[in-house]
């Protein structure tokens, strides 16, 4: 899964890293039931108000208040959200009694304290940030979140999508604005990177109504299919359908399609300027620290890049091993780098490159995640409600070889989970990784978890809302290897695509503080990729590549996934026979995503409760 940090947006609140309690007033001897009540209200007054702030993420959670707004994306309005956080933090210090207070009411005590502390640190490295890259960026996640998240099922509610196209228009050139003013101060992201946001904007505003070609964009063709809705189902009559899209026609070329224009425009001649040979954050103004800044949200750790990168080479070498012995269990006679050469290229491990093979990729994704449903009950108490679909990524946005990601379902479960494959070269998608992939990105990895968290109503709604890489991260590779336990890759090529995928984590922390700490180049992170692992060059390449423009955030699966680790055996061997599967899971997941020092406390308290 690929999440967008961004340094601060109105539509998510940031990571934050975690080690200590905030600072609290002393105690006033106030009932724990009374002041967690009233804080857990105050909570929900001031989390209404943030997402004023984000009209965007109110739709992604599935709520109609403000859709017909798209956020104010500029440095200006980032800063008023940032002063707003800092009153509020004022407030809670000033108004509660953090010792009078439950576990759960501390707990979501120091969390908001945290956001806006981390919120505040990721800002002063605002000018180092890529705002158009090709792992995301408003450019291609606002036609995203029209299309799959903007539910219309009224004329209002079609209204307020076309004044969304109109709007999206200004919100791209305020981020063009702050991207025009990184690069004057010499913070470019890699040439390569300018030329998958060219090509995603340009088809975008492909197609009718932009151009004569024989299909329309998918913009426009998801407005006709919205607004067909509305008369299929005797909301509208034709006449008003047709007036509908008169108007969003009007929205997409007089709005849209000239700040798309714009922003290629300049994208093609600030190209020129990008470096050709990418290198680190490191090498840029203020390089390291902003990469140190990044390690510390991404991973809510205060590790270091040399620590990192020498956790990443001990895990490789595990690993190493584990495929060893697969690779002797099948009978392979060469030697692991030649039996990595085997599976990248044989053609039993690929679907062929055509409409079955795509199909197929995506059917037997379904078939696995169909059948860890019926698993879960023995894993787990707490269960989604929403429900999950795989889906091949939207042609204007679709890469050879990235990077599978999900995309979270609503609150009420109206909205379901979407997994996206890439699916336009099927030689980047081995067999042998499918698996693995689905269970990362489906159950019971991202979409047990986010759903979980989105739909919990024993917490603060902001807590159910937040999102932490590294707990995210975490948990979704714990869960492939959590799904081995629960009784998956009953192949052993299947159980050798889960060691690649664990690998890759690993390999992340060495290729990613080696390109941004330690001078690596692309090339020197692509051959050590290659020598641990059987992936296909292609998606080697694109995930390097991944890395550049998002110092830090691969660092996070492998930090996530090995404090999981271990708090699950610190549990297994200080409760014995008391120890329950379950109920580890259901604390880990119950709480919402936290920063791993929190989620750790958590856990503790969890072992201390159990055992008196």
């Amino acid at each position: 899964m690929t999440l967008r940090l961004g340094i601060i947006t109105a539509t998510a609140l940031m990571l934050v890293a975690c080690s200590e309690p905030a600072d609290k007033p002393p105690a006033q001897n106030v009932d724990p039931v009374t002041e967690t009540e009233r804080l857990n209200t105050w909570f929900e007054l001031r989390n209404e108000e943030r997402l004023r702030f984000s009209p965007i993420e109110l739709t992604t959670l599935g709520r109609k208040e403000l859709n017909d707004q798209i956020d104010q994306m500029s440095l200006e309005a980032v800063q008023e959200q940032l002063d707003w956080q800092a009153a509020t933090v004022e407030e809670l210090r000033n108004n509660f009694d953090y010792e009078s207070l439950d576990f759960e009411g501390k707990t979501s005590y120091d969390l908001w304290v945290y956001l806006y502390e981390q919120s505040r640190d990721n800002f002063a490295f605002a000018y180092q940030e890529y705002i158009f890259e090709q792992m995301g960026g408003m450019h291609d996640s606002l036609p995203v979140v029209l299309m799959n998240y903007h539910t219309v099922a009224s004329l209002d509610e079609m209204e307020a999508y076309i004044s969304r196209i109109e709007g999206v228009g200004r919100a791209l050139r305020q981020q063009l604005e702050w991207a025009q003013d990184n690069a004057e101060r010499g913070v470019r992201p890699p040439r390569f990177a300018y030329e998958f946001v060219i090509d995603a904007s340009n088809n975008l505003v492909s197609g009718q109504p932009f151009d004569d070609g024989a299909n329309d964009s998918a913009l426009w063709s998801d407005a006709q299919s919205k607004i067909n809705g509305l008369v299929e189902s005797g909301e509208i009559d034709d006449s008003i359908a047709n007036t509908l899209k008169d108007r969003a026609r009007t929205a997409l070329q007089n709005q849209l399609q000239p700040a798309y224009t714009e922003l290629v425009i300049w994208l093609e001649e600030d190209m020129l300027r990008a470096p050709a040979e990418p290198v680190g954050v490191s090498a840029l103004p203020e390089g390291r620290a902003f990469y140190n800044q990044m390690l510390r949200s991404y991973t809510t750790t205060d590790l270091t890049a040399e620590e990192i990168h020498k956790i990443g080479l001990d895990e490789v070498e595990r690993l190493r091993i584990e495929m060893e012995a697969i690779r002797e269990k099948v009978g392979f006679e060469g030697d692991l780098l030649e039996f990595f050469e085997f599976i990248s290229t044989g053609e039993q491990f690929f679907y062929p490159n055509t409409d079955e093979g795509r199909q197929r990729f995506l059917d037997e994704s379904t078939g696995y995640i169909e059948n860890m449903k019926a698993l879960l009950p023995e894993y787990f108490g707490i269960l989604p409600k929403a429900d999950l679909v795989v889906k091949r990524v939207e042609a204007f946005r679709e890469q050879d070889g990235a990077a599978a990601h999900y995309f979270p379902s609503s609150p009420d479960g109206s909205v379901p989970g979407v997994y996206y494959i890439h699916l336009s070269d099927m030689g980047a998608n081995p067999i042998t990784e499918l698996e693995a992939v689905a269970y990362h990105e489906g159950l019971p990895g991202h979409h047990m978890q986010i759903a979980i968290a989105l739909e919990l109503e024993s917490l603060p709604a902001f807590r159910s809302q937040s999102f932490f890489n590294a707990y995210v991260e975490g948990w979704a590779l714990y869960t492939e290897l959590l799904a081995r336990e629960m009784g998956g890759y009953q192949d052993p090529y299947s159980d050798f695509g889960r060691l690649v995928s664990e690998m890759w984590r690993a390999v992340r922390l060495v290729v990613d503080t080696g390109m941004h700490a330690m001078g690596w180049s692309e090339q020197q992170a692509i051959d050590f990729f290659a020598q641990n692992v059987s992936t296909p060059l292609p998606s080697i390449v694109s995930e390097v590549r991944r890395y550049l423009v998002l110092p830090g955030q691969a660092t996070s699966y492998k930090i996530g996934m090995l404090k999981i680790l271990e708090l699950r055996e610190r549990a297994r061997e200080q409760l014995g026979d008391d120890f329950d599967i379950r109920k580890f899971h259901d604390i880990v997941l119950g709480g919402g995503a936290l920063p791993l020092a929190i989620l750790e406390r958590r856990v503790d308290n969890y072992i201390e409760v159990t055992r008196s």
